[in-house]
């Protein structure tokens, strides 16, 4: 049977906490900015160097000077960005435990683009409109997952609401392993409105639900300019947007579970539609 932690022991472990919890207050409250942001792992950091993106002041676990490390201080050299050395507990609180890779960087906080500067991208030889409408997605790996995949697909942009939802945040970047940097994303305040607005610019709308018909059905024409609609991860396709859309289509599921991961059913939404389109 174990003993009960003596009293000077205990005054020990209370210390300890208490000086935890102090680092990890000061360590947050260094970038504890709405107008900061951070961008975590290797990928992520690398993209935005590649594209001259904004980065205010750079963390590197200290020691850590191999591989793609050597290559990003080198890059933020060049760039005049601020280099800060720092102990991997550092990073570990910046990161909130998460892979790291011994890299953070510390950048202006995400500029979310507009609908119009979004179908401004479509035309003009960079073909016609297709759009990502994301509906009350909550899980940021699901959201940096999709936008990867929605710039694969050549994605003009993403959409995405203000509330009850999933903004860019660290982890959606992380997740989406650089493709932010491509990819446009705008926030609105209603779905529902910003489909009418997508519709009266001869934009077909698509929500992809279990209701729907199979997407892989030669009797739809996915050709054109169109916006794919992507559900909650439990609600799917919520009820006003759904009536909005112009048709619905679902993924076959021949196992015996009924749905798909969020961002694995849109992988296959937006392949089979690229496939149709080339």
């Amino acid at each position: 049977m174990r003993k009960p932690p003596k009293s000077k022991e205990i005054g020990k472990i209370r210390e300890y906490k208490k000086t935890k919890e102090i680092k990890e207050t000061e360590t947050k409250e260094e970038i504890n900015n709405e107008n900061e942001f951070l961008a975590i792992g290797r990928k992520a950091v690398l993209e935005i160097l590649n594209n001259d993106g904004a980065i205010d002041k750079l963390f590197i676990k200290k020691g850590e000077k191999e591989g793609a490390i050597r290559v990003i201080v080198a890059k933020a050299k060049e760039k005049g960005i601020v280099i800060l050395e720092v102990p991997r507990e550092k990073l570990d609180i910046l990161s909130n435990n998460g892979k790291h890779q011994g890299v953070i960087a510390q950048t202006p906080a995400y500029e979310y683009s507009s609908v119009e500067e979004i179908l401004r991208r479509t035309g003009k030889g960079n073909g016609a409109p297709f759009i990502l409408i994301c509906d009350k997605i909550f899980d940021p790996y699901n959201l940096g997952a999709m936008i990867r995949t929605a710039e694969a697909c050549g994605i003009h942009g993403v959409i995405i609401p203000k509330r009850r939802s999933c903004g860019i945040t660290p982890t959606v970047v992380k997740a989406s392993a650089g493709a932010i940097e491509h990819v446009p994303v705008a926030r609105v305040s209603n779905i529902a409105q910003t489909i009418e607005i997508l519709k009266n610019r001869n934009i077909w709308v698509c929500g992809l639900d279990t209701d729907g018909i199979s997407i892989f059905s030669e009797k739809l024409n996915l050709d054109g300019a169109i916006a794919l609609v992507i559900g909650n991860e439990g609600a799917g396709v919520s009820h006003l947007v759904k009536e909005r859309c112009d048709f619905s289509v679902s993924i076959p599921m021949l196992g015996a579970i009924t749905s798909l991961n969020a961002s694995v059913a849109a992988a296959v939404a937006m392949y089979e539609i690229v496939r149709r389109k080339h």
